[in-house]
């Protein structure tokens, strides 16, 4: 008996396959899926008086958004084999399953065409590409493509073959090294749909193909003499080489040496489309089954994806509290950072009381959102809506009315303390508070606001419109209420939260610091700065961390150095970064801000690495260099023993947050998984064994908390104990 693929012969003999996944709002290929298709294709082959098929989605969703990944657990949890079969063997066997289910389809002797309403992503993509005939539905908004890259996984179920053969090797490769999507006209374009037409015409304009064409059950590929659109795929056809010299060339740029899934796509692409289809399948399992064998597809998968969603659907928020919709915030401080965050939210359909020290500025922080959106081409009137939610103003009494609100004025103690005061004198100390501090102590602010329950550290991760990540931060008082709040309201502009605990620099700004900080230590030393920064991207951050301290500033860096100094007093320990900034403030250089800080930045010209640095701030370069592979140890190292640290101190309480955190909040390597999933790869032990050398080596920043070598000794890891916890 069918459960998730409903099927219905007509009076043509066409069978219609509609697949209706339960409880999924949107169709995923689950085994339930794979039994119900095999169970159709056998029908199909058996059944004379069926002439052909017709596979459809029966969800308003879409028709499918590919494999369940959290339904894969059991391909990277490294479960035991087979008798007398190895790990790989047995992998194979299960990542074939699918591909081989699909070439059953297209193979079954009678023509299949796809009837397509909706977006068709990974899996379900290469659903309708084992289809004989595909007709998408007539909408823009419809997304066709392979996105499993971004994940760390690629497509193993025909994609990286068929796509080829459709649409020649070079886009493909666009398409699957890069994860981008198509829209229905573009697939018609490319050779990928046959037909694009209105959406209520889908079905039986596939009928209607299946009926005239009682003999259209071959794919092109399979036929004696077929030609790959672009030219053979051999040796005698000189492009065939020069696309994957120049596609080798740009995905090491792309992605460098770190990502398996890139390299796996090009050479199951390059093998694969020189061979016939059956075999072809065959090099691409073998490829996917080498992905998913490696740890960092899990990883991926697992922060990526499951964590990303869990977040996304409030698995941090309190239980038992009803939902708290934001109707209208203030938002305190028009800058960078405020106008951002106003931009989102009235994006959201949330009003917006914009406020700074005069209208000017105001009114200067809402033009922020009028020129991006002018930018993004966005249609008039809608943008007129958006920006009609948006009221500038210099006037505290305007806050009335508002139930949150947003601080997001200098970084300052005594400035924050001020308008802190000057709202709740017009909204009340029940209204909940968010202050968008990077590195003040949500506790100590709290002070300023006479209910501290009330009171929660909502940092946003500049640009604001182009980060994902919001972390909320939990001071010592804050309620359940103002949690919930903070969370409903980060759902309603679609970000990402965390929820982490109060401490100097909370969790994201206090270990992206330490980034900053050992290059400068290194760049210190006499390190050549150009070796700083390149080991710093290739190590899979984003920039290196001299550029980075340009973007966010010298002289922030200087206040906020200064700031800690004070407020720790005695406590404060020097580094050795310390130096390198207050040796830049000096001399008056404050990063891309002023056009002159590590970079120099030439009016018109590429942004350089400053000649002089070294000789400035170290005396010249140091007689003996480090190797790149310790400059990557120091650099990455420096960042998990203080991850580690904010979890042994309660800062973090979940690996989830602090994974999430990482990549979406700093551009912590993505391969990694993060970097309490890295730990977890490394192994605890291994991990600790290199910390106490750096630390032997480079001082006691490096040397690791207590809980990392209680975790050693009883062989623990992260995600381990975090299971642990949750069962």
């Amino acid at each position: 008996m069918t459960t998730a693929i409903h099927t219905e012969l007509d009076a043509d003999g066409i069978l219609l396959l509609t697949i209706d996944v339960p409880g999924q709002s949107m169709n995923v290929i689950t085994p339930e899926v794979q039994a119900d298709l095999a169970a159709a294709i056998e029908r199909l082959k058996a059944d004379e008086t069926i002439k052909g098929a017709v596979l459809t989605s029966g969800k308003a969703s879409g028709f499918m958004a590919g494999a369940d990944l959290k339904g894969m657990g059991a391909l990277f949890g490294g479960a035991k084999p087979p008798e007398g079969k190895s790990r790989m063997a047995a992998l194979f066997d299960g990542v074939f399953g699918l591909n081989k289910l699909l070439r059953d389809l297209e193979t079954c002797g009678k023509p299949v065409a796809a009837a397509v309403n909706g977006l068709a992503l990974g899996g379900g993509l290469e659903f309708i590409l084992a289809c004989h005939y595909r007709v998408i539905a007539d909408n823009p908004k419809i997304t066709l493509g392979l996105p499993e890259i971004m994940v760390g996984l690629f497509p193993g179920a025909g994609g990286t073959q068929r796509l080829p053969r459709l649409m020649g090797i070079q886009p493909a490769l666009m398409y699957l090294l890069q994860g981008k999507n198509m829209s229905p006209q573009e697939a018609l374009g490319f050779g990928v749909a046959q037909a694009v037409v209105p959406a209520d015409q889908i079905i039986a304009t596939a009928k209607a193909w299946v009926k005239a064409n009682p003999n259209g059950g071959v794919q092109p590929w399979d036929t004696k003499n077929f030609k790959m659109p672009g030219g053979s795929a051999t040796a005698l056809n000189p492009n065939f080489a020069q696309i994957f010299v120049g596609g080798t060339a740009m995905t090491h740029v792309n992605a460098g040496d770190n990502m398996n899934a890139p390299k796996a796509i090009l050479s199951a692409v390059y093998e694969g489309t020189q061979v016939p289809m059956d075999t072809a399948i065959r090099i691409e399992s073998k490829y996917f089954a080498k992905v998913v064998a490696d740890p960092q597809a899990g990883n991926m998968i697992r922060s990526l994806f499951v964590s990303k969603q869990a977040a996304e659907k409030g698995a941090r928020r309190p239980k038992g509290i009803a939902p708290m919709p934001t109707k209208k915030i203030g938002m305190l401080g028009a800058g960078l950072m405020g106008a951002g965050v106003a931009m989102v939210t009235a994006q959201a359909g949330i009003e917006v009381v914009l406020l700074d020290r005069d209208l000017a500025a105001a009114e200067k922080g809402k033009q922020y959102t009028a020129d991006r959106l002018a930018k993004k081409r966005m249609d008039p009137a809608k943008a007129q809506i958006i920006l009609d939610r948006i009221k500038p103003t210099s006037d505290y009494a305007d806050l009335a009315g508002c139930d949150l609100i947003i601080e997001a004025v200098f970084e300052t103690r005594e400035i924050k303390a001020d308008v802190t005061k000057a709202t709740e004198a017009v909204v009340g100390p029940d209204v909940i508070f968010g202050s968008n501090t990077s590195t003040l102590p949500i506790t100590g602010l709290a002070k300023a606001w006479s209910k501290p329950a009330n009171f929660i550290g909502i940092h946003f991760f500049s640009p604001v419109e182009k980060m994902p990540l919001v972390e909320i931060i939990v001071g010592k008082e804050t309620g359940p209420e103002a949690i919930a709040k903070a969370l409903d309201y980060v759902a309603a502009i679609r970000k990402t939260p965390i929820v982490v605990n109060d401490s100097r620099g909370f969790y994201t700004s206090r270990c992206f610091g330490t980034y900053v900080q050992e290059g400068l230590s290194l760049l210190g030393e006499g390190t050549v700065p150009a070796l700083i920064e390149n080991v710093g991207k290739q190590m899979g951050m984003p920039v290196g961390p001299l550029a980075v301290n340009d973007e966010v500033g010298l002289d922030l860096s200087y206040k906020v150095g200064q700031q800690t100094k004070a407020d720790l007093g005695d406590a404060y320990k020097p580094g050795p970064a310390d130096g390198v900034i207050t040796k830049m403030h000096e001399l008056g250089r404050q990063g891309r801000k002023n056009a002159k800080g590590f970079y120099v930045y030439p009016e018109g010209g590429k942004k350089h690495l400053w000649p002089e640095l070294a000789a400035t701030v170290a005396g010249g370069l140091a007689a003996d260099q480090p190797s790149a592979a310790e400059v990557k140890e120091r650099l990455l190292y420096r960042q998990l023993v203080e991850c580690a640290r904010c979890f042994a101190e309660g800062v973090l309480e979940t690996p989830q947050d602090g994974d999430l955190g990482a990549i979406f909040g700093w551009g912590f390597a993505p391969f990694t998984g993060g970097p309490f999933s890295h730990m977890d790869t490394v192994g605890i032990a291994n991990v600790v064994a290199t910390l106490d050398r750096l630390a032997q080596a480079h001082g006691e920043r490096f040397a690791p908390p207590q809980l990392l070598r209680d975790m050693a000794a009883r062989g623990d890891s992260f995600y381990a104990m975090a299971a642990k916890q949750a069962a």
